[in-house]
């Protein structure tokens, strides 16, 4: 089987002789991954003042931090302070067809078939928490349902292009990321995720399915009461860097009932941080037998930011070659 068949079968459940791979370093990897190439009309601007360091992004949102503290910060002036400007806000040129050129000479050059996949800057959480400030924004869901909707609809819109372009520029996949939990639940009620994104989720899905695009969703925390809801809008894969705070065994029941897959590396807060040799390796074991014929692994990128040596990754990468078994 090829690289892209590999994952695909991971992501259906349909009978992949091997879980996929997504390590770097060097190491054994069936995805092969992409971005837009930079914007023709912004380009990022960045200025110190007292001890914080400010940026803009894309949207027009303002970022601060303090150098060394944070790499990237929180949001200190959102770009709609005012639902007035809702309608007028010029969105950015993520569609512009001169952005997926050389995503799609990238893909045709691939000569060793791996699956194809598309990070995406935008989705409707990601994107919608920051244009109004994380703190107000929760609060608007409730007091501003139609001008939240509007937003919503704005910004799926422009998610739907874009997945049209990447399906255009040969992806076989797109990845967004989502962080809708905390350590024990999920930032809003499943009733607020129905009646607020799940519309917008099954519109993209279905767009992107159309075009022959699988689609995965990054999201940290636990998540547990919203996992029926994600299924229902039709995501193809989960991406839980946390796999060990969910109950293991029931989610890996339920990603089999509604095949569905899971991208994972071995839990970066309950496992790899501990520097314990035998359990990271029993775990990394534990966790193949769990999910296999649905999962993909891989390795956590930011490493120092939660305080893993790169030989503690490396045993978890060695025990699940091992344990995946033959077919590498």
């Amino acid at each position: 089987m090829t690289s892209r068949e590999i994952v695909r079968l991971n992501l259906t459940h349909g009978g992949a002789q091997r879980p996929g791979f997504d390590f770097d370093g060097g190491r054994r990897q069936d995805i092969l991954w992409a971005t837009l190439s930079p914007s023709r009309r912004w380009a990022q601007r960045r200025w110190r003042e007292g001890d914080f360091e400010y940026y803009d992004d894309a949207w027009g949102n303002v970022w601060h931090r303090k150098p060394n503290m944070s790499e990237v910060g929180e949001v200190c002036q959102p770009v709609l302070k005012d639902w007035r400007r809702l309608d007028t806000f010029v969105l950015p040129d993520f569609d512009d067809p001169a952005r997926y050129a050389a995503m799609a000479a990238f893909f045709r050059e691939d000569r060793q078939e791996h699956f194809r996949m598309v990070f995406l800057p935008l989705w409707i959480f990601a994107v919608c928490r920051y244009l109004r400030k994380m703190e107000i924004y929760l609060i608007d869901l409730i007091e501003y349902p139609e001008e939240i909707d509007r937003l919503h609809a704005r910004v799926a819109a422009l998610t739907e292009r874009v997945l049209r372009r990447c399906a255009a520029a040969g992806a076989d996949g797109v990845f967004f990321c989502e962080d809708w939990g905390v350590q024990d639940r999920p930032l809003v009620s499943p009733q607020m995720f129905r009646e607020r994104f799940a519309p917008h989720y099954r519109r993209l899905t279905a767009a992107a399915h159309e075009c022959g695009l699988k689609v995965v969703m990054h999201s940290c925390g636990n998540n547990t009461q919203l996992l029926e809801d994600f299924a229902e809008t039709g995501l193809d894969g989960f991406q839980f860097d946390q796999p060990a705070v969910y109950d293991m065994p029931a989610l890996a029941a339920f990603l089999r009932k509604k095949k569905i897959g899971l991208h994972a590396p071995l839990d970066i807060q309950r496992v790899l941080p501990t520097g314990d040799r035998a359990l990271i390796e029993r775990e990394a074991r534990r966790m193949v037998d769990l999910f296999r014929g649905g999962l993909i692994l891989k390795n956590y990128p930011d490493l120092k930011g939660i305080g893993v040596k790169p030989e503690w990754d490396q045993w978890a990468y060695e025990a699940f070659l091992a344990a995946a078994g033959p077919g590498l």
